[in-house]
């Protein structure tokens, strides 16, 4: 459960970084409910995932796939472009959280 618990806070976080450009400095309504939310939530099931992964897996994972996925979604649907020098950092990224994951032990 305690990956499933990251999922969730991970996605959480993403929609709401993602809401906080189109909330306009928290004057739209429905985007600015949804960076509430969603932050409560991320930190919330982040918590919960807190109880069985270490502090710097979780947070690193956390990290790394919130980066990439919110560069995605800002070059989906902001066109926000993407140069080779941002892919390969989000490459490094994702490597580095995989590694993080084959040699970490989780332990708390």
């Amino acid at each position: 459960m305690p990956w499933l618990y990251l999922a969730i806070a991970i996605v959480s976080e993403v929609v709401a970084t993602s809401a906080l450009k189109s909330a306009e400095g928290f004057t739209r309504l429905v985007p600015s409910l949804l960076v509430i939310v969603g932050y409560a939530l991320a930190f919330y099931f982040l918590s919960l995932t807190l109880r069985d992964i270490s502090v710097g897996v979780a947070y690193a994972v956390w990290s790394g796939a919130g980066i990439a996925l919110v560069s995605l979604i800002g070059w989906v649907l902001y066109n926000q472009a993407l140069g080779a020098g941002e892919l390969a950092g989000m490459g490094f990224i994702v490597f580095g959280v995989i590694l993080l994951n084959i040699f970490s032990k989780g332990a708390h």
